[in-house]
């Protein structure tokens, strides 16, 4: 219910000049690696500069003749002042290395083409904007990007109309603002307030980060290029003015998805209608049509029609008859997977859905030119690789097999010659960059490789995969990472890596937040175990985790240890460490209720109390669905798996830390578990971030963190620190 994102990598940081290019044709199987044998001595452990600064792909959007890719790269800094977001020109057939059009300091987000493929449209700050405003490059004629939208409450995620002539982009806007001259006024009337305060009348209040503000809402707007002002196609509508309204949820807060429709009348945007129930409903998001010229928009999923869910991610197939949205099935469940449905255009009547194996979340859809398949991404074991299926719908199948790594940000090309379709690759010994998969052979070429130089020196195994039968009867899939330098002879600690979410997967993934090579860089084994309620397995293991919150899943955990000991001889079996974030934090703090097996625990943001977290998280209603009922309900159990309720028989060091904006997991569970521990004189050690959030994002900041989490371990790995018994059951 913490659902860390997995793709932080793009989230954060700026470009330096290529570094190198790899052109030749990769495969899943040559990607990956059977189980490694010794490393190579001429090569060195990572290091949290070599994480830190090389520089990371965004995802990118493909030219409608497929040619070229525009793709954002941000080159990182220690000093944020120092960190700049380009954009870069990337030849899909690989023939010519990527090139730099852009040079400004502020980043420069979301690109998109016209659809003569002459412009790029993108946000950003320049010269003297106080807010990002929609930019457009005109590739044909050359210069500098001239400036599109001028509206005082920012503008982002441009669209180009079919013709080219208009814009589509999204800002947040004063619910009682029906122009731009009554966002200004609004505006310069807060400012002459002499009071500073937060009023609410109902739920969500916040959102990860930061408090939310009832007054402000994301509209949709469209302009004219070469005019000035905007229209807002929400303005006075009765949808903006319902109190749950609000686009879809995400972690900076709501977007709409929207889209034009192929005829350039209308767009399909996302918008929920509910989110004032949030408190004791699930929240949904409906499909909505608007006419480009504003008024009343017409709900096509949702209450009214016979389409339920929640729907997310709109888009069009190239010939402009299909219209494809990602719809969540609704249920009683914390966990309900994601199919693609498919509606004829301009009917939008839904002709039939797509759904992955087992009922895996579709994770995002495109449809090459000229292909009568659709191709989805969806998680498997670790990894996320791509299926193709049907516009009749049905259940899609593998598209080749892949041994290493993911693919995520699909891209496709809308009217190319030969069928283009891109995406990001990254695996846990090599970060994202853009590749072009062959949809005939199968496995993709890269077109970047920004990081070339740096991981030439560095030393790092491809994950290992293992599978296990837990005690229960179920499937168990682990990756297990080995040290720098490893040396066959040796016997290395343990450090088990517990997931958040809980409804996530460790991938073969590369990551700032928990980079399974920095951390054993010191000489440690890593485990990674998939227990039951990670995605990537199906519903059903997904589900498996409804009314048992952590001591089944903490079970296979510790199961997996054990596994990894007797299979693996280098590992030493009486050295081991836990640790986690977010519901990995959870997991941690009920291991220091339940065992004595682990030397020392690490909790990032880890709940200690199961009814605190209920009351005070950004979000509510799913945790007390996950338990059966709210915490007073006659027959809910919410104590025996409470970590709080076995303070009394707590024995292991455990490191905390936290990030003081965190409402995800807010400090005030940091703070009881802290408080219990002093009580209990067990030894620990607290450490507060006060400028972060649920994730440790700035670059000093996250070195630091990996400091104290290395000098942690090798106080009870490496030195001195005592033994602890066998595992010995508190509960």
């Amino acid at each position: 219910m913490e659902h860390l994102p997995t793709r932080l990598w793009r989230a954060t940081a700026p470009a330096i000049p290529l570094l190198g290019m790899t052109l030749g044709l990769l495969s899943g199987a040559a990607l990956a690696s059977a189980a490694p044998v010794e490393s190579n001595t001429e090569r060195r452990a990572i290091t949290h500069e070599d994480i830190w600064l090389m520089p990371r792909v965004a995802p990118a959007a493909v030219s409608p003749d497929g040619t070229q890719a525009v793709l954002p790269v941000l080159q990182p800094s220690y000093d944020p002042q120092q960190q700049s977001m380009d954009l870069w020109l990337v030849a899909t057939d690989g023939a010519s290395p990527p090139r730099r059009i852009t040079h400004s300091h502020h980043p420069e987000v979301d690109p998109t083409w016209s659809p003569d493929g002459t412009r790029i449209a993108f946000s950003s700050k320049r010269d003297d904007d106080a807010v990002p405003q929609i930019y457009v490059l005109d590739l044909v004629r050359g210069g500098e990007a001239q400036r599109a939208t001028a509206i005082s409450t920012g503008a982002r995620k441009p669209v180009f109309s079919p013709d080219g002539s208009q814009i589509a982009f999204t800002s947040n806007v004063h619910r009682d603002a029906r122009n731009d001259e009554d966002s200004q006024r609004i505006a310069a009337e807060r400012k002459t307030l002499d009071y500073n305060v937060r009023t609410y009348t109902g739920f969500p209040i916040r959102n990860w980060d930061h408090w939310l503000d009832e007054d402000y809402q994301a509209h949709l707007f469209v302009q004219t290029l070469g005019e000035t002002s905007a229209r807002d196609l929400l303005a006075g509508t009765e949808l903006s003015r319902q109190r749950g309204f609000g686009g879809r949820t995400t972690l900076s807060g709501h977007e709409l998805d929207a889209v034009w429709a192929p005829d350039g009348r209308s767009l399909i945007f996302i918008a929920s209608r509910n989110l004032d129930r949030s408190a004791y409903a699930f929240v949904n998001t409906d499909m909505w049509q608007v006419s480009s010229n504003g008024g009343e928009p017409r709900a096509l999923t949702g209450e009214g029609t016979s389409l339920n869910g929640s729907w997310s991610e709109p888009s069009f197939s190239p010939d402009g008859r299909t219209l494809h949205v990602l719809q969540r099935i609704a249920s009683n469940y914390v966990f309900n997977p994601t199919q693609l449905a498919m509606f004829d255009w301009p009917k939008a009547t839904l002709r039939a859905t797509l759904t992955l194996p087992d009922q895996r979340d579709v994770i995002g859809v495109a449809q090459p030119s000229g292909q009568r398949h659709v191709y989805v991404l969806g998680e498997d074991a670790g990894h996320v690789k791509l299926y193709r299926g049907s516009q009749a719908g049905g259940e899609a199948q593998l598209a080749f097999e892949m041994n290493a790594g993911e693919y995520l940000n699909l891209s496709t090309a809308t009217r190319s010659r030969q069928p283009v379709l891109l995406a990001n690759f990254d695996a846990a010994h090599s970060p994202p960059q853009l590749v072009r998969i062959d949809l005939s052979r199968g496995g993709h070429r890269n077109l970047t490789d920004f990081s070339a130089a740096t991981l030439s020196q560095l030393d790092m195994a491809p994950v290992e995969h293992f599978w296990f039968e837990s005690r229960a009867g179920r499937q168990i899939h682990n990756m297990l990472v080995r040290p720098p330098g490893f040396d066959p002879t040796r016997k290395y600690p343990l450090l088990v890596l517990m997931h958040g979410g809980p409804h996530t997967m460790w991938r073969d993934a590369f990551s700032l937040r928990w980079n399974y090579h920095l951390l054993g860089a010191p000489g440690y084994v890593v485990l990674l175990t998939n227990y039951k309620g990670s995605t990537g397995f199906g519903a059903e293991f997904a589900r498996a985790i409804q009314s048992d919150p952590l001591k089944g899943p903490a079970e296979e955990i510790n199961q997996a240890a054990d596994e990894a000991i007797a299979r693996y001889s280098f590992i030493d079996g009486e050295r081991q460490c836990a640790g986690g974030a977010s519901y990995g934090g959870h997991l941690a703090n009920w291991l220091q209720s339940s065992t004595t097996r682990y030397r020392c625990l690490v909790s990032h943001a880890g709940l200690v109390s199961l009814a605190s977290q209920w009351a005070t998280s950004d979000i509510s209603y799913p945790r007390e669905v996950g338990m059966g009922g709210p915490p007073w309900q006659p027959g809910v159990d919410w104590d025996t798996q409470n970590p709080i309720r076995y303070a009394a028989q707590w024995r292991t060091p455990v490191l905390l830390t936290i990030g003081e904006r965190d409402f995800r997991v807010p400090l005030n569970n940091t703070l009881e578990y802290w408080s219990a521990l002093q009580r209990q004189q067990v030894t620990s050690k607290l450490v507060v971030y006060p400028e972060e959030n649920h994730w440790i994002l700035r670059g000093g900041n996250s070195r630091h963190f990996y400091g104290e989490v290395h000098q942690w371990l090798e106080r009870w790995l490496l030195g001195q620190g005592s033994a602890a018994s066998q595992a010995t059951p508190v509960n």
